[in-house]
């Protein structure tokens, strides 16, 4: 199965070309085949998405940066 990479940009982010170069540079560094998709998204889709922030990354549909756990357990 390949990978995909699924990348949630709002618009109006200036993050959009560095993600765009850090994905391939590090595809093309490990040697990884993926789809990569950028998606431009309004700040009322990514709340209906539930995305927290932009640019949002998920690889095979699991968001790469972790939510704090916050029920208080360690």
């Amino acid at each position: 199965m390949e990978m995909l990479i699924e990348c949630f940009i709002i618009e109006g982010c200036v993050s959009e070309e560095q993600l765009k170069k850090n994905i391939y540079n590090a595809l093309k560094e490990t040697g990884v085949n993926a789809e990569v998709q950028f998606r431009r998204i309004t700040a009322e889709e990514a709340i209906s998405f539930g995305i927290k922030g932009s640019p949002t990354v998920l690889i095979n549909g699991v968001d790469i940066v972790k939510e704090e756990d916050t029920s208080g357990s360690s």
